[in-house]
């Protein structure tokens, strides 16, 4: 019997497009290459498809990452998203485009191996499909996990001290 995409669909898309949109940092973009990933599955029929989905969005995003020319372009989709938002009063908006920020500088200072886990986990995965995903034992997800996260924390406390120290 095949596979029910509609359930697949429903149970994986949001958290497939959260878990791209921390890695390509571009909603749109994020929700393009999740589609493409769908697309992709459909064509192959993984035994797997919430994992396989996972391992191609990651390759889709890793892709997309290399290409210097995409990356000017997501900027500017940024830049436009943060133009048109309506209905903020400015101190908000500064406030949340600050956090994001923060975020994000805090995630890319981890290693890829912290960074790609947590969001695998923060994305709904298990710990056998991240073991699946990232080649890591199932046993040493919890202790990466764990670690991972201490550094986002570090890293992020730094980027505050940072910021504090340039005021």
């Amino acid at each position: 019997m095949g596979t029910d995409w509609a359930a697949v669909y429903e149970a994986t898309y949001a958290d497939l497009v959260r878990f791209l949109y921390r890695m390509v940092w571009a909603e749109d973009r994020a929700e393009d290459l999740a589609q493409e990933a769908f697309v992709r599955a459909l064509r192959h029929e993984p035994e797997n498809p919430r994992a396989w989905l996972y391992s191609v969005a990651r390759n889709l995003a890793r892709d997309e990452a290399r290409s210097a020319g995409r990356r000017r372009r997501h900027l500017a989709l940024v830049r436009e998203e943060e133009a048109d938002r309506v209905g903020e009063d400015a101190g908000q908006e500064l406030e949340r485009s600050e956090r994001h920020a923060a975020v994000r500088r805090a995630l890319e200072c981890l290693s890829e191996r912290d960074r790609e886990v947590l969001l695998l986990w923060d994305s709904g995965l298990s710990y056998d499909e991240i073991s699946e995903q990232t080649g890591l034992a199932r046993g040493a997800i919890g202790t990466t996990l764990s670690r991972a996260r201490q550094r986002l924390v570090e890293a992020h406390r730094t980027g505050e001290d940072q910021n504090a120290a340039s005021l």
